[in-house]
């Protein structure tokens, strides 16, 4: 795990967490509008962007470097935030170390297992692996994932860049995933769904907020995965900042 940081190193410190198939450059709006204010860490999750090197494993094996990181670092910071597999890895940081962050936001985070995920990654990847490298697909998947015009250039390089193995793990870990206990997590947790995002992580979401004590629960209406923080910064900063306030 590669971390980029950004802003005022003096500041409280913010960590966002892309999705899968991006990585840090997918929140260069966000880090803009925050850089003033707080000290901005984006880590690049393995097997992506300039981690392609590193295999991604697992949601866990991801969380725990990134507690090593912070605790290590910093002791503790003051929001963790991430997306679909970033609000993944989020919520298994905070599963495990409640106290390393004041405030969370999780948005499209899916902790209901998807059937059959195990049985058909592995057969389909291998033949669909080829694919990915091809610029006609990428274009196809970067509407698919809200990423615009000036980061096509982005996404296609680090599609290419991303190695079999790991597209394959980070499918699996991604679709299998559920959540540990979370009666041990008594700081705010902001919950984000979109309302146009498929009926199992709605339904992931509501689950989210019943086991978490403390939480809040926002559906974002006519938004699809992850819209929010990818076309609508503006609005995901106000929300930041009307929680964490």
């Amino acid at each position: 795990m590669i971390i980029k940081s950004f802003g005022n190193p003096t500041k409280p410190i913010i960590c966002l967490l892309h999705g899968g198939g991006l990585s840090w450059w997918s929140y260069q709006s966000l880090i803009d509008l925050l850089k003033d204010d707080y000290h901005i860490l984006c880590p690049i999750i393995e097997g992506h962007g300039e981690a392609y090197q590193e295999t991604f494993i697992s949601i866990e094996d991801s969380a725990n470097h990134l507690i090593e990181f912070i605790e290590s670092k910093y002791g503790s910071i003051h929001l963790l935030a991430g997306l679909s597999i970033g609000a993944q890895i989020a919520l298994e940081v905070i599963s495990k170390k409640p106290s390393i962050t004041q405030y969370t936001i999780l948005e499209s985070a899916l902790v209901l297992p998807i059937p059959g995920t195990k049985a058909l990654i592995g057969p389909t990847y291998k033949l669909m692996y080829g694919l990915i490298k091809q610029r006609w697909f990428a274009k196809l998947q970067a509407k698919t994932l809200f990423i615009n015009e000036d980061h096509f250039e982005d996404y296609y390089r680090d599609s290419i860049l991303m190695s079999r193995e790991s597209l394959i793990n980070m499918s699996i870990s991604n679709g299998t995933y559920e959540c540990k206990p979370l009666d041990s997590i008594n700081h705010p947790v902001l919950i984000l769904v979109g309302q146009k995002e498929i009926g199992i992580m709605k339904k992931s979401a509501n689950l989210l907020h019943s086991k978490l004590k403390n939480s809040q629960l926002k559906i974002l209406s006519n938004y699809g995965h992850g819209e929010l923080s990818l076309v609508h910064p503006n609005e995901y900063i106000q929300i930041i900042k009307d929680f964490i306030k």
